[in-house]
């Protein structure tokens, strides 16, 4: 949706995970940019061609981290959050010299689900057990990092899902029809999993960051900023009254969701903040551990912070 008011000043904002994106969505419908005098214009994301049939991938490297053509890269888009892992290695990857500029607002949760009559209840249970994510996304990098407290690095198998139409329907889907025997998803697919009887074996929550393309100024990315800490408060004080852009990501074929369904401590959303540099170097240097980027980068290159510390 895009305001069609030619005074305001267009910025092109590439959506993901609706969870993700939710501040932008509430700041959006509640007239925040508006006042601002911007126009965000909302671009969905671009995963290329799919094929109606799902299939298992087992190495990253054969997986590109922007998921497919992309949006950002071909300059139909100046702004786009992800997991903070997956937008350095995005940054460390990117030919139009996009930087982080922010931590996002939302504070996502990712978890590790298994089928109702699955035979695994503990982290350990799963060793040996492709767990299915999309490779370079949150999921890939927090099962790993939550099944390494549990298990050695040669029992941790995560292996990415392509294919159909959306990645992260397909990962609930390929658990469901027994493709695989674990899957990590985020919300509102954690919710459907509870309401569903699904079993949680592990979960946690995690930090993203804000890619900005060369040309974002400050200024700009400011205006967004203060309209988007006004939704933060919003989502603060009452997150389930957002939770209907959540439900109709997921089809009532699957589940028929309410706003009760959802757990308050899940939606967490913060203002948006620097990327710091002792931050950046704890993720790269667990990246390179385990052979997710190369070990040749710096904080220069990777971050810009265009966001305002407010005191």
């Amino acid at each position: 949706m895009s305001n069609a008011n030619p005074t305001l000043k267009k910025v092109k904002n590439e959506i993901s995970g609706t969870v993700f994106s939710l501040p932008y969505y509430v700041a959006r419908d509640q007239g925040y940019f508006a006042e601002e005098g911007l126009d965000i214009e909302f671009v969905g994301r671009n995963y290329g061609d799919r094929s109606p049939t799902i299939k298992l991938i087992e190495d990253h490297r054969l997986v590109s981290s922007f998921g497919g053509p992309s949006l950002f890269e071909q300059g139909e888009s100046t702004l786009y959050r992800a997991c903070e892992w997956g937008q350095v290695r995005r940054t460390y990857d990117s030919s139009r010299g996009g930087q982080v500029v922010a931590k996002r607002a939302a504070i996502a949760s990712q978890a590790i689900i298994v089928r109702p009559d699955a035979p695994y209840n503990i982290p350990q249970d799963l060793a040996n057990v492709p767990v299915g994510v999309n490779f370079h996304h949150g999921s890939h990098y927090i099962a790993i990092q939550t099944l390494e407290g549990f298990l050695r690095p040669e029992e941790i198998k995560v292996v990415h899902i392509e294919g159909g139409e959306r990645q992260r329907f397909n990962r609930f889907v390929a658990l469901r029809d027994g493709l695989v025997d674990a899957v990590a998803v985020m919300e509102p697919w954690i919710t459907v999993a509870e309401k569903l009887g699904y079993k949680i074996i592990a979960e946690a929550h995690y930090v993203g960051l804000e890619i900005g393309s060369p040309e974002l100024d400050s200024e700009t990315f400011e205006a967004i900023n203060r309209a988007v800490r006004r939704a933060v408060k919003d989502l603060q004080a009452d997150p389930i009254r957002y939770t209907q852009y959540l439900i109709n990501d997921v089809s009532e074929d699957i589940v028929r969701l309410e706003p009760s369904d959802f757990r308050r401590n899940r939606l967490r959303y913060a203002d948006p903040a620097p990327y710091s540099e002792t931050d950046f170097a704890r993720t790269y240097d667990w990246m390179v551990k385990w052979g997710l980027i190369e070990p040749d980068a710096t904080f220069q290159q990777i971050v810009d912070n265009r966001v305002l510390t407010l005191k």
